[in-house]
């Protein structure tokens, strides 16, 4: 039992980043339009970026291939967009500096024993 916790956390942290990268592309148009509103050059080739980083992150993720590399990746999704929409104080930006601690502990600790990484190398050197 204690082997899948690490697979339902992956799997539970990565679905709002899926889910936001689904929603970014059904709302392209919408989202890229709400970018430039907020000063950002070339929305439309960073909205992209931003799905490609929300993709490929969380299904790193949900599979436990490359899943230190794919927290990284969602990390520095967040970091601009924790700046540009969620300032601080506020719900919003304390739940965005959560998503970045998790994904934190997802670094320090690897995937786990159920992913295609296999269990995690001790990060001690």
């Amino acid at each position: 039992m204690q082997a899948l916790l690490p697979l339902l956390g992956r799997i539970l942290l990565a679905a709002i980043f899926l889910w936001s990268a689904i929603q970014n592309i059904q709302q392209f148009g919408s989202v890229a339009k709400s970018m430039g509103g907020k000063n950002i050059p070339i929305p439309s080739l960073f909205l992209v970026g931003s799905i490609v980083f929300l993709l490929l992150g969380s299904i790193a993720l949900i599979l436990g291939i490359k899943t230190r590399l794919g927290a990284l990746l969602l990390i520095l999704f967040l970091i601009p967009y924790t700046a540009i929409y969620h300032r601080p104080p506020g719900h919003e930006f304390l739940v965005c500096l959560a998503l970045i601690g998790s994904l934190c502990i997802v670094i320090a600790n690897g995937a786990g024993p159920i992913s295609f990484d296999g269990p995690a190398p001790s990060m001690k050197k």
